[in-house]
């Protein structure tokens, strides 16, 4: 408005006076004031009640079993070692080593039996 670069308010239309346009735009400004106020308040009160506030450094508890889904059973032979065992046999890559542990019958170490190279690369990590 200032540098006089035309512009449309679709809500208002294309023949708005300038005076309203000033007029939104200080109530806007206004609004964005009284919600910063409010913000601070409501986070003062918080820390004199003793609500901490961010976010945790801690981990997330674990999510409970869902009833509609078994639990996956956990896997007889430790993942790691196997993948270790593969790798300098037949093709170093994790892609080879994966097509291995599914050949093999190994899980997952969420219980499922295809194995993606993504996943070998970080058990070996």
């Amino acid at each position: 408005m200032v540098n006089r670069v035309p512009f449309l308010v679709t809500e208002l239309g294309a023949d708005v006076d300038p005076f309203m346009l000033h007029v939104y735009a200080a109530l806007a400004e206004k609004e964005r004031a009284l919600i910063s106020e409010r913000t601070r308040a409501a986070l003062q009160a918080a820390k004199r009640k003793g609500t901490r506030l961010g976010r945790s450094r801690r981990r997330r508890q674990p999510r409970p079993a869902r009833p509609d889904r078994p639990t996956p059973e956990l896997p007889v032979e430790a993942p790691a070692p196997s993948c270790r065992t593969f790798r300098p046999a037949a093709s170093p890559r994790s892609k080879g080593i994966a097509a291995a542990l599914q050949a093999r019958g190994v899980r997952t170490p969420r219980g499922n039996a295809v194995w993606a190279p993504a996943q070998v690369s970080r058990l070996l990590g």
